[in-house]
């Protein structure tokens, strides 16, 4: 169910019969046909373990089950919308940047310190994210919000990525992330609190930043 993008700000899904699609409570702006929307309390397809995990970490993103027959646009907040289409893999994300994404996609939690020890929680604590991610795994397509843009970075062996933490959108592949600390030259002026810290990206794959350091 491939999300057509109408600008940069709105995206339109093709919902038909017998395919479930989810999307952030208040997401809709419209749609044509018949076309229900009902909240999830399950949150997805991650079962009574992802709730209970997103309880935990505080991220309750509510969701919506989209179903019927017709085509709806989404869009939340002005803000800027990527759509990433998987191809088996999976996406990371945080709960709150999602918009909407195929039903056929299984969604489940992850605790980022799982992927970077200590440092992972650390992340989530300096970062104001919280310590589970958001996984997205299989076939389909999802739609993410961020601030002024994303741009795509590929991530390859030998050649690591370093990303603002405040500029993490997403990322998806055999990618492994810790956070660094260094010393840049908003440091020296007084305005050091995120280039103190890097999240630095290695394996295989693609991280997602946005063109800002501000939160949703």
């Amino acid at each position: 169910m491939p999300f057509r993008e109408i600008n940069s700000k709105m995206v339109e899904a093709t919902v038909v019969p017998g395919q479930k699609m989810f999307s952030q409570r208040g997401a809709m702006l419209a749609y044509r046909g018949e076309v229900s929307f009902t909240p999830n309390i399950q949150g997805g397809q991650g079962g009574v373990m992802s709730m209970i995990g997103r309880r935990v970490a505080n991220e309750a993103t509510p969701l919506m089950t989209v179903e019927g027959s017709g085509t709806v646009m989404f869009g939340h907040g002005g803000h800027h919308i990527q759509v990433i289409d998987l191809a088996g893999d999976t996406l990371y994300v945080e709960a709150d940047r999602l918009l909407a994404f195929d039903g056929t996609l299984q969604q489940g939690t992850m605790f980022m310190g799982s992927q970077g020890g200590v440092m992972g929680m650390v992340r989530g604590q300096v970062t104001g994210q919280g310590l589970f991610t958001t996984t997205l795994k299989g076939h389909g397509s999802v739609a993410v919000m961020a601030h002024g843009g994303v741009i795509e970075l590929p991530v390859a062996p030998g050649r690591a990525v370093h990303v603002d933490p405040q500029a993490y959108v997403a990322h998806h592949g055999d990618v492994r992330n810790k956070l660094s600390t260094a010393l840049g030259w908003r440091d020296m002026v007084g305005r050091g609190s995120g280039e103190a810290f890097q999240l630095e990206l290695s394996g295989s794959g693609a991280v997602y930043v946005q063109a800002s350091e501000e939160k949703l």
